[in-house]
């Protein structure tokens, strides 16, 4: 097939511009890495918050919902911090970020929260049944899901911090 060469590419002489030669290593979306920044540092966090509260180590709370910091919290905050200092708060990006992250924050203080608290109360009645009562052997609810409004608070403090941090030293 014959190539048609435009004047921009007479004007490489044959060079592969150096930006289209080599991809990033990690992608350069700095909303996207200030958030799951901020929530691998809130979920290492919940590791040394769980030994100071139960003077304990427990590898499991890194895998867990709920306790102190809020991940979720911190990784919409994250988000939305990285997306305003970047594109700006009069963005709609910005807007639906800021949204989103309430939305998020009143969940895991609200809905979740009570969840949590209503299956913390399943499980002492069905722990109270008999041994030959049909309900008696099923598996607990788990009980640690929300957040109270110090953790969301942490939470968001920490995306705050990670999300501003990102973009001064990006």
């Amino acid at each position: 097939m014959d190539e048609v060469m435009t004047a921009a590419d007479a004007s490489l002489g044959n060079r592969i511009p150096a930006s289209s030669s080599t991809a990033p290593v990690l992608p350069s979306n700095l909303p996207l890495l200030s958030a799951f920044l901020a929530f691998a540092l809130a979920q290492l966090l919940k590791l040394f918050t769980t030994w100071c509260k139960e003077k304990r180590w427990d590898s499991k709370r890194m895998l867990d919902s709920g306790g102190m910091p809020s991940s979720h919290s911190a990784t919409v905050t994250a988000l939305a911090v990285a997306i305003g200092l970047q594109e700006g708060t009069g963005a709609s990006s910005f807007a639906i970020a800021v949204v989103l992250a309430c939305v998020v924050m009143y969940d895991a203080t609200g809905v979740r929260l009570h969840a949590g608290r209503q299956a913390e109360l399943l499980n002492q009645i069905v722990c109270e049944f008999p041994p030959e009562h049909p309900l008696s052997s099923v598996r607990p609810l788990r009980e640690l899901l929300g957040h109270t409004p110090l953790q969301v608070v942490a939470g968001a403090i920490l995306g705050f911090t990670v999300g501003y941090l990102m973009k001064i030293f990006n």
